[in-house]
């Protein structure tokens, strides 16, 4: 049980308090309700720029980590299609360290032509480094636009081009960040040994001052039901020949998206899983082969991917991948290897409660789908999935009508 309490600031800053008296450090956690989803499709790529333009200092702090680093803290970011997500861990008595460096980003982010410059140049190389010339990186630039045709899920969150970050304008950042980082569109976490009482003096103290404005509202095309089946195959220098089935899968707030998790890791999450078992094993059609949600807050994807054993076909490996779909969709699943399912999801999720910043993490995301409580009611949730309810999912998505295939062929040198 993850105990939490709950406060909003005038300028429409929500904070969660969560207090652990059994750890010397704190955790700062600060959600933005920003992603890749909330881009224009001829500017993508903003938001994961802005995930490294934060760290290029404000108007008042030239430098974002040596003041935190010299508190004997850490900070780091991630950016997803949905979110962004920022996080400071450090020592407990240097707690206000990280709340005047996140607060001042917030108010006062540096606006130069260096800064933007240096941050720019950063992502394109990332861009060019992992998406285009990384084997397989490219993968998700081909497979989000075969997938989605209207939401924009269909852009990865580096962006649809490397041009849309080289022809960023100093004006569309500065829009970009007025629209969306500030109070009302973020959800601040504090976790550590900690007062409730503490945190709000703090938090009023740190954030209190930075002017409200309104919470953008977010009016994003609805991807249309995919009612046939889509496919792609790309040539690449790649070793191997590689596959990635995907298939639409309910949004995360609903209850099927739970359903599917567990479709997903009875599939492919381990050496004893179904695909894994006979494609591998058996069969030895595919060097690996794995299958996962992308965890997206909107209608997501449940995706298979792997690489084929040397001389076997598309074909045979897709013959035999549906054949090992259609039991699951018309056999009741025991309730021995439901039972090693649900064990298997309580386990990680009591492992990933052990550590302050994923409770942190959590209880933001949660508080952003609606009831930050939802942490602790996630494994009730899990664990009240039937067979029954796994068989009548597995019908619903995993159709082929409900596919887009991305193969990737090897060209050899």
């Amino acid at each position: 049980m993850i105990e939490f309490n709950r406060f909003k600031l005038d300028n429409g800053l929500t904070v969660l308090h969560h207090f652990d008296a059994a750890t010397p450090m704190a955790v700062v956690n600060t959600l933005y309700d920003v992603g890749a989803r909330d881009e224009s499709e001829e500017k993508t790529g903003f938001a994961h720029l802005f995930e490294h333009l934060m760290f290029g200092g404000s108007v008042n702090i030239p430098d974002f980590d040596a003041p935190l680093q010299r508190a004997g803290g850490e900070s780091n970011a991630f950016t997803s299609n949905d979110i962004t997500n920022y996080y400071d861990i450090l020592p407990l008595q240097n707690l206000e360290t990280a709340l005047w460096l996140e607060s001042d980003r917030m108010l006062s982010l540096a606006f130069t032509p260096k800064s933007l410059e240096v941050q720019r140049n950063v992502v394109i190389e990332e861009f060019k480094q992992r998406y285009l010339n990384q084997p397989y990186g490219d993968v998700w630039l081909e497979l989000r636009p075969l997938a989605y045709k209207k939401h924009p899920y269909q852009w990865a969150t580096i962006g649809k081009k490397i041009e849309h970050i080289e022809e960023a304008t100093m004006e569309d950042v500065k829009a970009f960040f007025k629209k969306h980082y500030h109070p009302a569109n973020a959800i601040l976490c504090i976790a550590g040994n900690i007062s409730l009482e503490e945190t709000k003096r703090l938090v009023e103290k740190w954030y209190g001052d930075i002017p409200a404005s309104l919470k953008p509202q977010r009016m994003l095309p609805k991807e249309p039901a995919q009612n046939e089946f889509r496919e792609l195959t790309i040539e690449r220098k790649v070793p191997n020949d590689a596959f990635y089935y995907s298939f639409k899968m309910p949004e995360r707030r609903s209850f099927e998206y739970y359903v599917t998790d567990i479709i997903s890791d009875a599939l492919g999450r381990e050496k004893s899983s179904r695909l894994y078992s006979k494609l591998k094993k058996e069969l030895k059609l595919v060097t690996s082969i794995n299958a996962y949600i992308t965890g997206s807050l909107d209608e997501g994807l449940l995706i298979i991917d792997g690489k084929l054993s040397d001389g076997v076909s598309f074909e045979q490996l897709d013959e035999a991948l549906w054949n090992v779909l259609e039991e699951i969709k018309t056999e009741l699943m025991s309730e021995a290897e439901t039972q090693k399912l649900l064990n298997k999801i309580r386990t990680v999720k009591e492992f990933q409660e052990q550590g302050l910043l994923n409770r942190a993490m959590n209880l933001c995301l949660y508080e952003l789908l609606g009831d930050p409580n939802g942490v602790n009611e996630e494994n009730a949730l899990y664990q009240s999935i039937t067979a029954e309810q796994i068989k009548t999912v597995s019908n619903q998505i995993l159709k082929k009508e409900n596919c887009s295939l991305l193969r990737v062929k090897s060209i050899k040198e």
